[in-house]
């Protein structure tokens, strides 16, 4: 297996909020607790934990209840009891996505193991966790799944599961439907450990969560990947405080994320997350479905269409904590009160997230949890490997998008004298025209761009009859046709990186679970940016 670092900055649609923190800029700095670098202070970090006894003990008794439910390894149940005695966690997390979601998922699971082994080097005991999003309410991005054919095209499939509106993913049975997804799924997949533990985890009567952590109990079980369901009773029941403290000082959290959207604004960013004057860090669950909480001009609050007064409010999370749900700018602080957080694994938008969460975390935690970036890869199978070798191709070419990469497989499948005669033609009305500038130079400057605009006509051109002609050679190729068609799939589908729209269990059935120890191997803490990997 190969690897090698390719410049975020050259991967389309990149944020410049997320390439600034990559590069610590100083425009960046405020925004964030710590620079990207994980081993320039994981050391000093691990002093700054504080983490009461008594809370360490509640959440390992909760942590090994729920692990052990899933079908926990003997290395993950002793990765809880070293929690447990005093270690400290890097933790990420993920949507319960359909069959364990986009590949990138697992590059979440093992960025944790790979940060936590780095800390064990340094004399730092630490485990890796990952939080089970069972509380998001974003049914059809959890309810499919997309895989790679024999045809080379992507074929999504969806779990047949009927929902609530707004209702928390974690409570979304499958009924009788799965098992002919799951059929397909392994059809599709063929014969192989990854297909086999489909069909042991996604069954009628299982949820996206119990399923989603029985089959990540199962893939991470010599790695000894702690799972964690974040919609657990028992787990709102030591996080009541905070919701407590969210509802007393709503208009000052509110306040204080306006003022950092302002600042962000200010720097050149983006807010990940719109907030309002009537912004709460809190969603209330009522009838099944997990709604927001506004703040009312009156003062009182807003729970879907019904008022309530704050005194009923704090005495409802006082005594029923868990119909509470803290939204994405509250559920990083919640998770770093729960667990002793050394740093939080996440992508450029769990990065944006951080960058508005910092205005609370310091209010409710008394400090700011570093975020370090995931590890973020596009995987190149031999086969696709040799088509980009066949048309002398880089990455770069696909991620032109599939027009510009057929055209440019085109170009290359020229005849050699009529590509001859494009290069000569476009060199030619360079060389011509730097003469004609450099002459009018001396008779009147003002005619210098007229000069210039003609050229650009001109070589505007040109260019264009050289795509015509790469188009209409690409046309008389099916083969070469489905090839440009077969590598945008491949590496680049929907214009999108390979990590977001590629379930990952394709890969694992494909290449099997030593892939992830190959993963392992290819990744590097002061790698930040894309990698290009060869199978």
């Amino acid at each position: 297996m190969k690897s090698h670092c390719y410049p975020f900055r050259q991967v389309p649609h990149t944020s410049k909020l997320f390439l600034d923190y990559l590069d610590f800029s100083p425009s960046v700095q405020p925004f964030y607790s710590r620079s990207p670098h994980f081993l320039e202070w994981a050391q000093e970090e691990r002093g700054r934990i504080q983490y009461p006894p008594e809370r360490r003990n509640g959440v390992a008794a909760i942590l090994e209840r729920q692990n052990r439910q899933w079908g926990a390894s003997a290395t993950t149940l002793e990765n809880i009891e070293q929690l447990r005695s005093g270690a400290c966690a890097v933790v990420t997390g993920q949507q319960v996505g359909l069959f364990g979601g986009p590949v990138f998922s697992i590059y979440k699971a093992l960025s944790a193991v790979k940060l936590a082994e780095e800390a064990r080097k340094l004399g730092i005991d630490c485990v890796p966790i990952f939080w089970l999003a069972t509380e998001d309410h974003d049914f059809e991005e959890v309810n499919q799944v997309r895989i790679l054919g024999v045809d080379g095209r992507l074929e999504t499939l969806v779990s047949g599961a009927q929902s609530k509106p707004d209702a928390p993913v974690g409570t979304i049975s499958f009924g009788p439907e799965i098992t002919e997804t799951v059929r397909r799924a392994v059809e599709l997949l063929g014969d192989s450990e990854s297909a086999q533990l489909l069909t042991e985890c996604y069954r009628p009567g299982e949820n996206f969560g119990s399923a989603f952590a029985k089959l990540f109990a199962r893939l991470f079980s010599e790695f000894g990947v702690v799972l964690l369901d974040g919609s657990d009773p028992e787990l709102d029941q030591i996080a009541a405080p905070l919701y407590t403290t969210a509802i007393e000082h709503a208009p000052e959290f509110t306040q204080a994320l306006l003022d950092r959207d302002a600042q962000l604004h200010a720097a050149g960013y983006h807010q990940q997350v719109k907030v309002t004057n009537s912004s709460t860090l809190l969603f209330g669950i009522r009838d099944g479905a997990r709604v927001p909480i506004h703040q009312a001009k009156s003062g009182e609050f807003l729970v879907s269409e019904e008022k309530v007064s704050p005194h009923q409010l704090l005495k409802m999370a006082a005594s029923s904590p868990q119909i509470f749900s803290p939204n994405v700018l509250l559920r990083p602080v919640v998770q770093d009160y729960l667990l002793p957080t050394l740093a939080y694994v996440g992508g450029a938008a769990e990065v944006a997230y951080f960058a508005q969460a910092g205005a609370v975390y310091q209010a409710l935690l008394g400090k700011v949890t570093p975020v370090v970036p995931r590890f973020s890869a596009t995987l190149i199978e031999p086969k696709s490997k040799a088509l980009l070798e066949k048309y002398s191709l880089g990455i770069s070419d696909v991620f032109e998008g599939p027009e510009i990469l057929r055209e440019t497989i085109g170009a290359r499948r020229l005849p050699p004298n009529l590509q001859t005669s494009f290069e000569q033609a476009s060199a030619a009305i360079e060389h011509s025209m730097k003469a004609v500038r450099e002459s009018l130079a001396e008779l009147d400057k003002t005619l210098i761009e007229s000069a210039e605009n003609a050229e650009s006509k001109m070589l505007y051109q040109i260019n264009n009859l050289h795509a015509r002609a790469s188009r209409a050679e690409l046309r008389h190729s099916e083969v070469v046709q489905r090839h440009a068609e077969t590598l945008s799939n491949s590496l680049y589908p929907e214009k999108t990186l390979q990590e977001r729209e590629f379930a990952g269990v394709y890969f694992l059935a494909k290449h099997g679970k030593q892939l992830m120890d190959g993963l392992l191997d290819v990744m590097h803490p002061d790698c930040l940016d894309h990698q290009i990997v060869e199978l």
